[in-house]
């Protein structure tokens, strides 16, 4: 089966993470048919030497301006040639043999929309393995999962192209455009899996968790969850529900106390 690798790049990446993510690409047991990067406004000279180097094997994409990940991944899949497109991240290590399982997941059923995976997170300065971050399975425990949480590991997902347009692609959402495109995908009930198996190694340090904070971090969650209210996939409750626990670990909790809830409860 044919498929597109979708990555995006921004002046803060680092080039020699984005190395070692290309490298882990083209390494892999099944090489894809075509990597689309997309160069998400002004880079330093640093990582357009990175993109240089590998300029024979990659589709480049670029923006004028840095239009934030929803944005170059809604202008990016439409510039992937291929039925099924699979994710990267310009600073994480595909496993060798991602790509495969991840194919024969397609092989064996046709009507599949989505497959993810697990991810293994580490250290970005020291290299040791933190956490497995395991993601619900089957398509019923997805589709329960969403109603609180994202139910994908964003990095290791593999799609069907004209399944995620149909919902209208991957749109402009603050750290959540993942999310937003899990929902309508769920609202139309596409089938969903993730498999056991780590797919990715994924690089974390404390701005990570920084970053899972902050009013407009929570802002965003609320309104994730009251598009979900709109599209009937929670009842009010649930909303509820959502938007208390997400104010009080966004906005109220001290990040040292988030950053060990995250690696402790979310994981």
């Amino acid at each position: 089966m044919q498929f597109s690798v979708l990555m995006s790049v921004y002046y803060k990446d680092n080039p020699v993470w984005l190395k070692q993510a290309v490298d882990s690409v083209l390494n892999n047991t099944i090489k894809p048919n075509q990597i689309v990067v997309v160069i998400d406004g002004q880079i330093p000279n640093e990582l357009e030497q990175v993109i240089t180097e590998y300029k024979e094997s990659l589709d480049i994409l670029r923006l004028e301006k840095n239009s934030g990940l929803g944005a170059a991944l809604q202008q990016g899949l439409l510039k992937c040639k291929y039925p099924l497109v699979a994710r990267m991240d310009s600073d994480d290590i595909s496993l060798s043999d991602r790509f495969e399982k991840q194919l024969r997941e397609f092989e064996n059923n046709s009507n599949l929309t989505i497959v993810g995976g697990y991810i293994q997170e580490f250290d970005s300065q020291t290299n040791k393995e933190i956490s497995i971050r395991k993601v619900p399975l089957e398509d019923k425990q997805i589709k329960k999962f969403i109603k609180t949480r994202s139910p994908f590991n964003h990095v290791t997902v593999m799609f069907k192209k004209e399944d995620v347009l149909k919902v209208g692609n991957y749109q402009p959402f603050y750290q959540m455009e993942d999310y937003f495109l899990w929902t309508r995908l769920v609202k139309e009930k596409f089938q969903m899996k993730n498999i056991s198996i780590i797919l990715v190694n994924v690089r974390i340090d404390k701005s990570m968790f920084e970053r899972r904070g902050g009013y407009k971090y929570f802002q965003s969650n609320k309104e994730i969850s009251k598009q979900m209210l709109k599209m009937k996939i929670i009842n009010y409750p649930y909303y509820l529900f959502n938007v208390t626990i997400r104010f009080i670990t966004q906005v109220l909790m001290p990040n040292s106390i988030r950053t060990f809830f995250y690696k402790k409860v979310l994981r």
